[in-house]
């Protein structure tokens, strides 16, 4: 690793001096495979790219949904030109090989969200570059709420590392018996994997057979953790969602975290819905499912009550993804947590056109104008929420990512030029945030 990247983010943007931000106009640079190319190439630098030359590359986009909204495919998921641009750059390097894979939600329809124009490039790259490039969907599950179907095991468990995290978990000091929930798994599964001083992880074990871990997130809003960028995208190596929670249940008064206050209503929608998550792909599931909906409409929820926990008090979701931040830098092949990094982890994010709005599933367009490298998602993620306009104190995530950085040590570049987060705020731009966290967020 290049001295000159250690804690550091490279920001370029799209847009000249007070030139106009406009989705129009940003919508052209995903369309001009050269410029994008070049873009990346002059952001990464040649120092790292010469570095990669016959190593083994694990690329993570975020594939979190096939497309369902007019807007889908410049906002929802790393866009496809974005992902073939790195890629080629990346093949250019005369690498081993190349993973290019993600776990999205249990109900992504994965041929639908890859279009045969995206893949048959991937192949042309591939054969052209005479390189293997293996395109994974990393999902050991997947079930459709809609359908009430889905397959019990896509994938053998062999493909995948458990990966114990113990004490050193995030989320050991708020674990109770039985208290984690994640929306449509039965709650059993997490009781399992999580308890006391047991906090596992089911991680593909591609990203333990990589030499270099590449993530190409997606820029946008996050109704669980606030913004997803470098941090939230590591979620995604994990194949079966049954091993991470995403809130606790019940609400504030009663030691939970789904939603604000003590709501029995709620709380009854949310032991329907436990019901229904025990019964999938039975005729009671619907049934339990009706029953959870009714409770919950009855208790007149506001924008912070989200059945799914999506609002700004949820203290849960953030510690799960910076566990699987410590195992991907610290995970060792045998499921020990080393004290050194084990692996090269960089981040190149797409925010060309990013989320907002009711993200991470139904985000708006926001023309943030920007591609951001780095070796440190939590600096990233902290200048990611500074140009969306937030206030990143206020943010469980990214508070927790400016506890693990150092200012003195940390180096910001926009275009080329050293500058403080201080500065950064001067190129924000005015962000929608999710539904559960406007009010809370409404004076920044």
């Amino acid at each position: 690793m290049s001295d000159s990247m250690i804690n550091t983010v490279r920001i370029a943007s799209c847009f000249e001096g007070e030139q106009e931000r406009t989705l129009p106009i940003l919508e052209t640079v995903y369309q001009d495979g050269e410029r994008l190319r070049d873009m990346i190439g002059d952001l990464v630098g040649m120092e790292f790219l010469q570095g990669l030359k016959g190593k083994k590359i694990f690329l993570k986009p975020n594939w979190v949904r096939h497309s369902v909204r007019e807007g889908d495919e410049v906002c929802l998921r790393t866009h496809d030109n974005f992902v073939l641009g790195v890629l080629e750059v990346v093949l250019k390097q005369s690498v081993a090989s190349v993973v290019l894979g993600d776990a999205p939600i249990q109900g992504c329809d994965w041929k639908r969200m890859h279009s045969e124009a995206f893949l048959s490039a991937i192949d042309s790259l591939a054969a052209r570059y005479e390189t293997p490039v293996l395109v994974k969907d990393f999902r050991r599950k997947i079930f459709d709420p809609e359908r009430n179907d889905g397959e019990e095991e896509c994938r053998p468990l062999s493909d995948y590392l458990i990966f114990d995290v113990g004490t050193r978990s995030f989320l050991e000091d708020v674990t109770q018996d039985g208290n984690f929930r994640i929306t449509c798994y039965p709650p059993e599964r997490l009781k399992k994997e999580h308890q006391k001083g047991r906090h596992r992880y089911c991680i593909i074990k591609d990203l333990f057979e990589a030499d270099v871990v590449l993530s190409l997130p997606k820029v946008k809003t996050h109704q669980k953790t606030g913004i997803t960028g470098a941090l939230k995208n590591f979620v995604g190596v994990n194949g079966d969602k049954d091993y991470l929670p995403h809130h606790r249940i019940g609400g504030t008064k009663f030691g939970g975290d789904c939603y604000p206050g003590g709501s029995f209503l709620r709380r009854w929608s949310e032991v329907f819905s436990d019901m229904a998550n025990r019964n999938q792909k039975k005729s009671r599931y619907r049934f339990y499912q009706k029953f959870s909906s009714l409770f919950w409409r009855l208790s007149r929820p506001g924008k912070v009550h989200q059945r799914a926990a999506g609002w700004y008090g949820n203290d849960t979701c953030w510690r799960m993804v910076m566990d699987l931040n410590l195992i991907i830098k610290y995970g060792r092949a045998d499921g020990i947590l080393a004290d050194v990094p084990q692996r090269e982890i960089w981040s190149l994010c797409d925010g060309i056109i990013g989320g907002q709005g009711n993200g991470p599933l139904e985000p708006e367009p926001l023309p943030l104008g920007i591609v951001s490298f780095t070796d440190s998602g939590c600096l990233n993620d902290v200048c990611m929420g500074t140009l969306m306009g937030f206030d990143v104190e206020k943010i469980y995530l990214l508070r927790s990512a400016i506890e693990q950085i150092k200012d003195d040590e940390n180096c910001v570049y926009w275009n080329g030029k050293r500058i403080s987060l201080e500065d950064l705020k001067t190129y924000a731009v005015k962000t929608k945030p999710s539904p559960g966290w406007e009010d809370y967020l409404k004076n920044v």
